[in-house]
Parts: structure tokens; sequence; C-alpha cells
């Protein structure tokens, strides 16, 4: 269970051993439920949500509930997970997986590089830089350099500036900096501002039926874009990016800092929630229906880190080929998608 902070009372405790208890039943009943072949609802749709930490205030947190209250929208749990909690499970690497596996997760002799890219770039060999010992992750540049995230990230933007830096693929880099290569050095930064002693999130699952809000509706109208400074200005991103300094925001709204995140379809829903809540698949209603579907929980492990999967001729996002979509229409792309045999 995750805690607002490290300071538990006995009431927290013994809070904390009942809702246990609670979630042990719940948990129960939803395995049940599957097994026995119950219905889940085909048009309710489910999302995570959480305030990033740059906007935790009890004011965002107020706005953001009454926001979601009034388009209809329904919160149905809702939680504080601490900086400290988030970096020793590494949910914030999970959630951006496809750049932090090359930045945190991976170390550099499990990725995938072109060793003819390296070569061109530093002038080389990938095998030769990796037997030299100077081969890193950011993480383990951080260490090895003895500087902080912030300190990498200044080095990452000289080195990108000097063209000592190879682009491999989408949010896949390596930049030779002090003389050792390092790969994904931006993300060290980028992750530093969730992981921090004093940051949090407050996360929502909320639910609603896509008769009354379409997904797209849902991100667009009552979300908001990703650059605040576009957001509508009754969507919860172009409120708070506006009233910044009322909630008690420390610094104005852009494109990184853009207050809240929301899960971009039903299946990075259920990704989410089985890694910032360490659900199962089988506890989640997507997840129920995507198994009852014959979409297995192997497969859907796998795709839950946004993999590159081919589709129509093509390899792309399998995020990207189901954003936006409602329960329904992304449950059935899901299915075309692993139709093939290709992608499993």
């Amino acid at each position: 269970m995750h805690a607002a902070d490290g300071n538990a009372t006995k009431a927290d405790t013994d809070m904390t051993k009942l809702l246990g208890g609670a979630a042990v039943v719940a948990a129960g009943a939803a395995l049940v439920f599957f097994l026995m072949g119950g219905e889940d609802d085909p048009k309710k749709n489910i999302a995570f949500v959480f305030i990033k930490p740059h906007a935790y205030t009890e004011a965002t947190k107020s706005l953001v509930r009454s926001e979601l209250a009034k388009r209809g929208i329904t919160i149905t749990t809702e939680g504080v997970i601490t900086g400290p909690q988030i970096d020793e499970k590494k949910y914030i690497d999970q959630h951006y997986y496809a750049i932090a596996s090359k930045a945190t997760i991976l170390p550099p002799h499990e990725l995938n590089v072109p060793a003819d890219k390296f070569q061109k770039q530093f002038g080389v060999g990938w095998q030769q830089a990796l037997d030299s010992g100077k081969v890193f992750n950011a993480m383990q540049a951080c260490k090895k350099l003895n500087i902080t995230a912030d300190q990498l990230d200044k080095k990452w933007g000289a080195c990108k500036k000097a063209g000592k830096l190879v682009k491999f693929g989408g949010g896949f880099y390596c930049g030779e900096i002090d003389g050792i290569y390092i790969f994904n050095g931006f993300f060290m930064s980028m992750r530093s501002k969730f992981t921090g002693v004093d940051d949090k999130i407050n996360y929502f699952v909320v639910e609603w039926n896509k008769d009354d809000l379409k997904w797209a509706d849902f991100r667009g109208a009552v979300l908001g874009p990703t650059d605040p400074a576009e957001a509508p200005a009754d969507s919860i991103r172009g409120l708070v990016a506006a009233n910044w300094k009322s909630l008690g925001l420390k610094a104005p709204c852009n494109v990184g800092d853009n207050a809240v995140h929301a899960s971009a379809s039903p299946f990075e829903a259920l990704a989410e929630c089985t890694n910032w809540l360490e659900k199962g698949v089988s506890s989640e209603a997507f997840g129920r229906r995507m198994l009852k579907a014959g979409i297995s929980k192997e497969t859907i492990k796998k795709w839950s880190v946004d993999p590159q999967v081919k589709y129509n001729g093509g390899k792309k996002s399998l995020f990207d080929l189901v954003e936006d979509l409602d329960s329904e229409e992304c449950l059935a792309k899901l299915v075309e998608i692993g139709s093939c045999g290709c992608n499993k």
C-alpha cells in the first residue's frame, strides 16, 4: 500500500492491515468473477491519472477532483506515491520504459546497438568500446563521473551541440562525455523530478461510460494537450497553467511540467495500473477482457512496455496504434494486432 509519508502511526498500521485485507478480498473476488465467466462492461473506460510532483498541492488535488466530477468521471481509487518509493520500485522507469530501458534498467551489453552506426559516429568498434569498460547507461554514468542528474543533463546538452551524439532510433541515443559513452543521458534529469525525498504524485483510477465521453475528448478536452499553452482554458492542464500561482506551484507549467498525466488508451491504463499499483492483469476489467479474447498474460506483459509491432506491412508503436480508442475499439485493435501470430 502506498502511504503519504513514512511516519506511520498505530492507526495507520491498523488501517493498512484492514485495507490490505480488503485488497486481498477484492483481488480474490475479481479472480472468482473472471473464472466464473462474468462480464465486464465493454462500454466502461478506465484510465490512470496522476498529478505530477511539481504540481502536487492540496489546491491542485481539489481542482482535479472537481473537474473530473464535473465531466461525469468517477474516481474509484485515489492515493499517494512518494519519491523514494518511485525511485526504489523504478515506477517512473517502467512508465517511460522505451527511454528508461536504455538509461536505467538495462546494462549497455544488453542493448541492441547498431554496431555500424556506433563505429561511424565514434570511430571505435562497439565490442571494443564495451571491452574497454567505457560504456555506461545514464544511471551508471552519474556514479562513474560522480555528478548529479542535472549536471549530466548539462553535459548532455553540450555533447549534443558538439556533435558527439548519435541517434540509434526513437528514444535511443548515445553520447561521448568526458571520455566515456553514455546512453540516454537526458533521462536522469527527467527522472529526478519524480524521485526526490519530498516528491510525491497523487494518483486517481477513474472510469466513465464511452457513450457519455469519448476517450479522445477525455484527453483533448478534459485533460488538455501535452503543451499547456495549447490547452483549452477549461481543461485541467489549461486551468492549472493559468492559475499556477494561486494553486501553490513554484513555477509556471510547460510541456514537461504540464501538471497532470493521463493514460492515452484503455490498454495504456492497464499497463500503468499493473506498474504503479502493482496489480495483476486479471484484477483489472480491461485485462480480464483481453484474456477472455485470447490474448495471453505473457503477451500483455510484453505489450505493456510499448514495443514496435508489425502492422499493415510496417512496424509501429503499439501504444500509438491504440491511442484515443475507447474500450471496445481498443480491444478489437489489440486482437487484430495479435491475430497475425507475429506480435505475441
